[in-house]
């Protein structure tokens, strides 16, 4: 696997990574737009200061947010997956940690079977997230 450059995010990331998620959302056919292409890049980078925010690649290729004072991981997006980028921001973000939790798309099952083969466990506990689709809760433990 090629290195790629892992760094902590600054304002000028924002960009990149609201077109990884805004392409997300155009292309993944049962996930409808609540939010402007405008709306995520604001989301994005006004979260970016309370949060653990990790990015991959130069250019960014994938990031990583993450609460601490939830211990969420609040969105886990890259550009290409299957690449191993997802995975070596999640083995950052595992660094010191003793617990994770995190919310999934319930129709995301391809990001539930990532989650599972990287140690998380379901744990049965549904909601509506903000979008208005059901999610569904995964936990991992050291």
């Amino acid at each position: 696997m090629m290195k790629h450059k892992l760094r902590l995010a600054t304002a000028s990331d924002s960009n990149s990574c609201a077109e990884i998620v805004n392409n997300w959302i155009d292309r993944t056919t049962w996930m409808p737009r609540r939010h402007s292409h405008e709306a995520i890049k604001r989301m994005i980078k006004d979260g970016m200061p309370h949060r653990e925010f990790w990015v991959i690649g130069e250019p960014v290729k994938g990031y990583l947010s993450f609460d601490i004072k939830a211990k969420q991981i609040m969105g886990l997006y890259v550009a290409s997956p299957g690449q191993g980028l997802g995975k070596l921001l999640l083995d950052r973000v595992k660094l010191g940690k003793q617990y994770i939790k995190l919310w999934s798309h319930s129709k995301n099952i391809s990001a539930h079977d990532f989650y599972l083969r990287e140690g998380f466990k379901l744990t049965g506990d549904k909601k509506i997230g903000y979008d208005e689709i059901e999610e569904k809760c995964f936990e991992w433990r050291k």
